[in-house]
């Protein structure tokens, strides 16, 4: 498995279970108990999921006494984005290309069309 931050990141929310623990974290901090509440799932298993994230940067955990809450870091998301919208930018464009010469296409078949009704009328 590859080590880079961006990687580690799109590996992370490869996993739905993953993603809807950084949902629950964008409300705010939870424990590990909160968080595994609604997962027909182990606290084991939601244990590793939150390993997973933490390698990626996207949980911390603190420490309050005896409560250890988990929270949502936000930094390896917005480098995804950032990344991810690089190439928003490039197919927009292409997009918007594309959108250009479909409509070029159908102005010249319109005009075309113009021509032949021309030529009917004349018979």
């Amino acid at each position: 498995m590859a080590s880079d931050p961006l990687s580690l990141t799109f590996a992370a929310l490869a996993d739905p279970t993953r993603r809807a623990l950084l949902a629950r974290l964008a409300e705010g901090e939870a424990t590990v108990n909160d968080l595994a509440e609604p997962f027909p799932i182990s606290l084991q298993a939601v244990s590793r999921h939150l390993k997973v994230l933490e390698r990626a940067g996207l949980v911390s955990r603190g420490r309050d006494a005896q409560w250890r809450p988990c929270r949502l870091e936000t930094a390896p998301l917005e480098q995804a984005s950032v990344w991810i919208g690089r190439y928003h930018d490039q197919w927009e464009e292409r997009f918007d290309r594309l959108d250009e010469e479909i409509r070029r296409i159908q102005d010249a078949q319109g005009a075309g069309d113009r021509s032949t009704e021309g030529e009917k009328t004349h018979e």
